[in-house]
């Protein structure tokens, strides 16, 4: 982790270089707990989809998640191949195939869930339980804001 004496004064009070440099430590974090675990944010990021909003295919699932269409194809190989999704032919285009989560993927799922928590309760440790919660809230709010522009601007 980088230290403010060696930063320029300017740079050190941009929130846009400040939230970059917490999103690095945190993604590192989250990585290194995952990777103990055998797994990628990827795996943890398409597990938390098929349960939430069930099976899809994989087109949806990259959209859901943000994972690149030749990143989801070896992701979804990769949890396939630990019996923890299925893949189907769509019923409705045998071209394209459905993912799901099998009973396995959500009992690793579960497990994932208290490891990524542990992640985050490392990242958020120098903060009391009020701070976390509205940096939460802001970081929703910025998240949500800056989304929804992206979506209304028009497509080059």
């Amino acid at each position: 982790m980088e230290t403010a004496e060696g930063t320029p004064r300017r740079l050190r009070a941009l929130p846009s270089r400040l939230t970059n440099q917490a999103a690095l430590s945190a993604n590192r974090i989250v990585d290194r707990t995952l990777a103990a675990a055998g797994v990628r944010r990827y795996h943890y990021a398409l597990l938390a989809a098929l349960a939430e909003f069930g099976p899809a295919s994989q087109a949806a699932l990259g959209r859901r998640t943000g994972i690149d269409r030749s990143d989801m194809v070896a992701t979804v190989n990769e949890l396939a191949d630990r019996r923890l999704l299925e893949r189907a032919p769509d019923p409705a285009d045998r071209r394209r195939n459905i993912v799901s989560i099998t009973a396995a993927g959500r009992s690793r799922l579960t497990d994932l869930d208290r490891l990524v928590a542990d992640a985050q309760e490392e990242f958020l440790a120098p903060l009391p339980a009020a701070d976390r919660r509205r940096l939460v809230d802001l970081l929703t709010r910025l998240v949500e804001h800056h989304g929804d522009r992206r979506r209304a601007e028009p497509e080059t």
